[in-house]
Formats: structure tokens, sequence, C-alpha cells
């Protein structure tokens, strides 16, 4: 059990038997009131969003997770195959299990998989990926040399805002915590 003041986002909370991963977690004192903290809560068991507030004396508790390096391998119907990196074991993993997570699913790109009590319930993928941009608009010569943007399609689907001098074929290195560009990556 643990403090609700000590709520962050990322924790998975266990409360009454279902599991919620915490999306949004802020501390608020408003006035002579008591401190509370709201939270945004996604229930992994249905996929539902909820807000819910916690008094700061409030105790919760937090799921064990288990962890392991899960390889992605294929895309089976609608179920995605990871291989334990260790046991060489094979998971599928339904699509609203991985969630955001699938835009970032190229061979052989190792993520981090949870599971609770020997179910799946989550990945993390790693901080940056590599990626080929598939569709975007050419570069125009007399554009502004500002640090203005423009929209790219990724080979997984994704659309983010990358800069004018990114052509189709070109492979990004992203930051998979805020679907960002970060640089354009050397090609093999």
């Amino acid at each position: 059990m643990i403090n609700a003041t000590q709520i962050r986002k990322g924790m998975v909370l266990d409360m009454n038997g279902v599991l919620f991963r915490v999306l949004e977690a802020n501390y608020v004192n408003p006035g002579n009131w008591k401190g509370m903290v709201h939270t945004r809560l996604r229930n992994l068991t249905d996929q539902s969003i909820q807000d819910h507030r916690f008094r700061s004396e409030d105790r919760v508790e937090q799921a064990y997770l288990e962890e392991a390096e899960m390889e992605f391998l294929f895309q089976s119907g609608e179920e995605y195959v990871f291989m334990n990196r260790e046991t060489f074991d094979q998971v599928g993993f339904p699509r609203d299990v991985l969630g955001d997570g699938v835009f970032y699913l190229v061979p052989n790109i190792v993520f981090i998989a949870e599971f609770h009590q020997g179910r799946p319930i989550g990945i993390r993928p790693p901080l940056t990926v590599e990626l080929k941009v598939v569709q975007t608009e050419p570069f125009l010569k007399g554009a502004t040399q500002s640090a203005s943007n423009k929209p790219a399609v990724l080979e997984t689907g994704l659309q983010v805002s990358v800069p004018q001098f990114i052509k189709e074929g070109d492979l990004i290195r992203l930051d998979t915590r805020e679907n960002s560009y970060i640089e354009r990556a050397k090609s093999a």
C-alpha cells in the first residue's frame, strides 16, 4: 500500500481487484482544504478512462508487475506475437493491450512487456525508435528557412511532424514518449 501522494504517471493500481494504469496524476492543495490527488486512470480490463480524486491521506495498492524483455516477431490476425528474449517463449498480445505501442511495431524491435499474475497487461516501447517515412510533401526550394515543419506518415501508420528537409524514404529517429521527431537516422 502506498499513500495517494506517491501516485505517479505510468503506475498500475489495484483497486478492488481491478487494475488501472495512471495516465495523469496531479497533486493539488486548495487553500485551507486538505490536499488531494487528481488522477486520470485507464481500466486495463475494458480500456475505459475515468477521472478519480484521492484524498492525500488515502492509501492505494500498487499492483506488482512482472517485466520481461520481449522482441516483436509478427502479427497474426488481431494478435501481435512477441518472443521472450530469455526463455524464447512466444506470447500473443491483443491490440487493446498494446495501446499506442502498436505504432512502433517493426520486426525485431525490443519492448518491455508487463504481466500481472501471468496475464499480459501492457508494453513499454524503447525510448527511441527508427522508422521510415512513407509519405510526406516534397521540399519547397523557396520556402523560408525557419523551423517550419510538415506532416509525415511513417511505415507503421503513425503521423508525426518533421522538418522540411525530410523526404519519402528517409529513416528518422522518434521519441516514443511524445511521438516527436528527434533527428534523421543514418541509413544502413
